[in-house]
């Protein structure tokens, strides 16, 4: 099996996902989410056989992560390490990493964020609150930033 989308398909989930984005970046987290669960609902099943659903899941679990559904986001994020390529994306990583500490569950959160830091280096921490680092920084000696 292809994990390629038949075109048509592929352009429709394209449309939705870039109307997600749009407002994500305008920070309407819940408007994205309405929008990437629509390009979500035309995957065909088995969903976790299709690149795009990685990328969209990934899409998902960050508008849900930034807009405070934590719950949402692990359950996408969760969901995307089934999907091709999901385990060692350093993003997926970071942000699982992130809402399992916030949830609470520290060790898990830190063999996340471990895996980010080592797909993607200290960099991918840049943009995000350095409690995430500097909790990591304490779980793996010698790390820098």
């Amino acid at each position: 099996m292809s994990n390629e989308l038949p075109a048509h398909l592929h352009a429709e989930i394209l449309r939705l996902s870039t109307a997600g984005d749009v407002s994500a970046s305008a920070r309407r987290f819940e408007e994205a989410i309405e929008h990437y669960n629509a390009a979500w609902a035309l995957i065909p099943e088995p969903k976790t056989e299709w690149n795009a659903s990685t990328w969209l899941l990934a899409a998902i679990g960050d508008a849900a992560f930034l807009g405070g559904y934590k719950g949402s986001a692990l359950e996408a994020l969760r969901f995307a390490m089934h999907c091709p390529d999901g385990i060692g994306n350093p993003f997926l990583h970071l942000r699982l990493g992130q809402v399992l500490f916030d949830q609470g569950d520290q060790d898990a959160a830190a063999d996340e964020l471990a895996r980010a830091y080592m797909g993607a280096g200290a960099e991918i921490f840049d943009q995000e609150e350095p409690r995430y680092f500097a909790f990591l920084n304490t779980r793996m000696q010698g790390i820098v930033h």
